[in-house]
């Protein structure tokens, strides 16, 4: 078995689907809401999220209560010639990674991030508009990030995703190999190299020993081939009814799961963007029973 039932962990993005096919975060119910259903799932751990104006000790003190764990959380960052809004990416990955580290979550993933008018969200998966010198500056900005993360002690794992500079294989690629290995680990998303037409089992082995924690997505390939095809957008692709909770989809999730190497340690951090037909409590449910398989 390559997972310990009590590193497996649920990103619950299901509450914050918006109908458009994106994420509001002002959507969420109650964190005490949340982690309840978790709990009741049979998931032990959350991704990590520190509420605003929450402590990080309060927060593990709110999971504790429900009988969860802290789990790998998520720095998104933005290519920007704005010198103040650099200053905000540094000033927030460093309190990221900082909560992190109070929590005792060793690893934290670390992807660019993206915006609703960005020409890859109107052309997601497909590597639209790629330019060289623009992935080397994500590849500096990523490489920058993760020094902040590491200079908490905490492992920064790379995590490519669609609608972003970084989204293809062959970009992923270029960042893994031009990134030094002690700096930067990777933290697969299957559903987002698999929307890109990537082989996530494949990059897993290849980079075996880099390989820190990982993004469980299931989907509906066909449907995701058929939209880099016909050049559907990002929210346009999502509505179709690409996500569904693990097992539900036509992604080979088992076999992500056994590319990983023998000795894995790390998270597996479930995601579900927007569950076709469940509502949100249903859909935690249904991760959740994928997951007792491990226990």
């Amino acid at each position: 078995m390559k997972i310990r039932a009590d590193r497996i962990a649920i990103n619950p993005l299901q509450w914050v689907a918006t109908p458009d096919g994106w994420i509001n975060p002002a959507l969420a119910p109650s964190l005490e809401h949340q982690l309840r259903t978790i709990s009741a799932a049979g998931i032990g751990a959350v991704h990590s999220a520190v509420p605003a104006g929450m402590t990080a000790e309060a927060y593990a003190a709110q999971l504790a209560e429900h009988g969860l764990k802290a789990a790998p959380g998520y720095i998104p960052v933005l290519l920007t010639d704005d010198a103040a809004e650099k200053q905000q990416i540094r000033e927030r990955a460093a309190r990221i990674a900082e909560e992190h580290a109070v929590l005792g979550v060793p690893t934290l993933f670390l992807a660019m991030g993206m915006s609703k008018d960005a020409a890859r969200v109107a052309h997601p998966g497909v590597g639209r508009d790629f330019r060289q010198d623009r992935l080397e500056q994500a590849r500096d900005l990523l490489a920058e990030t993760a020094g902040t993360v590491r200079a908490a002690g905490v492992t920064p794992a790379f995590h490519q995703h669609v609608g972003t500079w970084v989204e293809t294989e062959a970009e992923t690629r270029f960042v893994m190999d031009t990134v030094d290995p002690g700096l930067l680990a990777f933290g697969p998303d299957m559903g987002h190299l698999a929307w890109a037409g990537a082989d996530a089992a494949q990059l897993v082995r290849d980079y075996a020993d880099r390989v820190a924690s990982v993004h469980v997505k299931d989907l509906d390939l066909a449907l995701a081939a058929r939209a880099r095809r016909e050049d559907w957008g990002y929210r346009e692709t999502v509505k179709a009814g690409l996500w569904s909770e693990p097992g539900h989809g036509t992604a080979d999730v088992a076999g992500f799961i056994q590319a990983l190497p023998d000795d894995f340690d790390g998270w597996l951090v479930i995601e579900v963007d927007r569950g076709a037909r469940q509502t949100p409590e249903e859909s935690v449910r249904l991760c959740g029973e994928w997951a007792s398989q491990y226990a």
